[in-house]
């Protein structure tokens, strides 16, 4: 079992894509393996219209996941869901699809990270604003500017996709109230103003499991920073949960 490869997928946070997860996999301790989702509206899946609501998007990350590690003859190992903010909600999803189906892929953690619990809605908006300010109200909320939207012609080509998620976001109503048997890790940035450190321990509730709060140096795009430091957390609470 100690030897056994664990597979972190990360599903994006808004505007996010697969290549954003790609340089963690230098960064990840022996035995954990990076699996991004790409969901569409970008890089690759750019020509594809981005999912606005959670279910399809869980729909498809599932897809993807049991073809990439399913294998169909029961050999599928471990998996550690990760995401942040809007991927947190996405993740948080898809561990409940993954338990429920009782197939080959094993959840052995869900990894949330500048997010609240499932059931606190979003009350500070920017779906449906003009462009100038949901930008602008995008930036506040992460505390972090991307340069591609500095830039009006890339700003034109990137914001379907981004208001794409930011409304899946904030229209997002958890599909059960069923407690998780996995344990969960819930990650908060110790100066995210965005995120406080009472919501992100309310994630004690969706799950019979352990919680455990972390909460590593930085704001609330912390992980764009020190990504490697996340990963050391993810490698030693699930050797942790190992010895248990």
């Amino acid at each position: 079992m100690a030897d056994e490869e664990t597979v972190l997928i990360c599903l994006p946070f808004a505007g996010a894509g697969p290549s954003f997860f790609a340089p963690w996999q230098a960064l990840a301790p022996e035995g954990l393996r990076i699996l991004p989702v790409s969901l569409p509206g970008r890089e690759k899946r750019f020509p594809e219209p981005a999912h606005t609501s959670v279910a399809p998007a869980v729909d498809d990350a599932y897809a993807q996941v049991t073809a990439a590690l399913g294998g169909g003859d029961g050999s599928g190992g471990p998996v550690v869901l990760f995401g942040h903010s809007m991927g947190a909600v996405l993740a948080y999803e898809l561990a409940h699809r993954i338990e429920r189906s009782g197939g080959p892929v094993r959840l052995a953690a869900l990894v949330v990270s500048g997010a609240p619990g499932p059931w606190t809605p979003r009350t500070d908006r920017a779906d449906g604003l003009p462009d100038e300010e949901f930008a602008a109200r995008v930036r506040a909320f992460a505390g972090y500017d991307h340069p591609a939207l500095a830039d009006p012609e890339m700003r034109e080509l990137l914001l379907p996709t981004l208001r794409a998620d930011v409304r899946l976001h904030e229209s997002y109503v958890p599909s059960t109230d069923r407690k998780l048997d996995a344990p969960v890790v819930s990650v908060r940035g110790r100066e995210d103003t965005l995120v406080r450190a009472a919501e992100a321990a309310e994630w004690g509730r969706a799950t019979t499991g352990k919680l455990t709060v972390a909460e590593p140096a930085g704001g609330h795009m912390y992980l764009t920073e020190r990504p490697g430091e996340l990963l050391e957390l993810v490698a030693a609470e699930l050797h942790a949960a190992r010895g248990r």
